[in-house]
């Protein structure tokens, strides 16, 4: 195999801790299991993905001896990087065991994160690997000097559950797509045109992405689109999209806010397609929260004189104000303060053609 090939042929994902516990390098493979890409988690914390429960054990880990300094909750700060916090210690090499040494080796397990887990947000993990000196950091203590190479966690982190061929069958088709903040797409990356069959150029000139969403899923959709534009990230939210061969797939996804210069920018979605059984059950799971016949959505996404409350003015409350200034939306349907309002879904759903459904 290429070497570019073997993090695919792995069962899991490569990951690089540094003795802060800043993720000094992960494979692109992490977001065939967590969800993440490569690039949101790569020098940050690696305690911001762990449970809270699991936390003392990879910080112990992380320590030659298995014995760190006491460490405060909330450890390691995001400054962490600059500055070594009180979780970890500065170690001379000659005061540690041999490089090839029993006693760096390391195998244990830590709930992880996960976008792509919708039953607790969590994925149990066994890290498998060793501690070894991390080169190059050319990394200097507060008086000035030099600060020999540290030891770092080189693992290779695999579920502790192995995966079920339907699994294994779906987790290589994730695929990314961005939007602006009303969700019209801007672009797809090539697992993306290959299960939904467009091209870049094509999904641009569809216009909203509501008029991809199936009529029964776009309410629910704009529920979990007014929430993301309120707090950053969507949660998992399951509906159906329309392929270019005119059928509907069903995929799982999270949307975040990409930010600049403290204001939202775009939109970017990770997606993993689902089988139709998959989707029913979710749609029957969401239709049960809701105590009359508008679980569709269908009666008043259809209805488009009648007002949908709730999503006339979602950023008049809370100070969240400052972040819809100055916006640029294309479609007719937004404005600087609304991404969603009445008129907006109805005219989406009603440029789809019929025969779809």
């Amino acid at each position: 195999l290429p070497i570019s090939s073997l993090p695919q042929a792995l069962n899991g994902f490569v990951l690089v801790v540094t003795s802060e516990g800043l993720i000094f390098y992960s494979s692109h493979t992490i977001q065939d299991y967590l969800g993440f890409h490569q690039t949101d988690v790569m020098h940050q914390s690696v305690f911001e993905l762990i449970h809270t429960e699991d936390q003392p054990e990879f910080r112990r880990n992380l320590h030659w001896s298995l014995n760190p300094p006491h460490a405060p909750e909330g450890e390691p700060s995001p400054e962490g990087e600059k500055s070594l916090g009180s979780s970890s210690v500065i170690c001379k090499p000659d005061q540690l065991p041999p490089e090839n040494s029993s006693f760096l080796e390391r195998s244990f397990v830590c709930r992880f994160r996960c976008l792509l887990d919708n039953s607790s947000g969590f994925l149990a993990l066994n890290l498998q690997g060793r501690l070894k000196f991390l080169h190059g950091q050319n990394k200097r203590s507060e008086d000035g000097s030099a600060l020999p190479p540290q030891l770092a966690l080189f693992a290779i982190s695999t579920p502790l559950q192995p995966p079920s061929i339907l699994q294994i069958r779906t987790k290589n088709m994730i695929f990314r797509t961005k939007h602006k903040l009303d969700f019209t797409p801007l672009a797809c990356d090539a697992k993306g045109k290959i299960v939904l069959g467009y091209t870049e150029a094509e999904l641009r000139m569809c216009g909203t992405g509501y008029q991809l969403v199936h009529a029964a899923d776009a309410l629910y959709c704009a529920e979990n689109h007014v929430r993301m534009m309120k707090t950053g990230e969507s949660g998992l939210t399951v509906f159906r999209l329309l392929t270019k061969e005119n059928r509907w797939k069903w995929v799982q996804a999270n949307a975040r806010l990409v930010y600049k210069n403290g204001k939202p920018e775009y939109i970017v979605v990770t997606q993993r397609p689902l089988v139709d059984e998959e989707g029913g059950e979710h749609l029957q799971k969401r239709s049960m929260h809701l105590p009359f016949t508008f679980a569709t959505g269908e009666a008043l996404l259809y209805q488009s004189t009648y007002p949908l409350l709730g999503f006339l003015d979602p950023f008049q409350s809370k100070g969240k104000t400052s972040k819809t200034k100055k916006t640029s939306c294309s479609h007719r349907g937004c404005s600087q303060k609304n991404y969603i309002v009445p008129s907006f879904l109805p005219d989406a759903v009603m440029q789809q053609d019929k025969v779809v459904y």
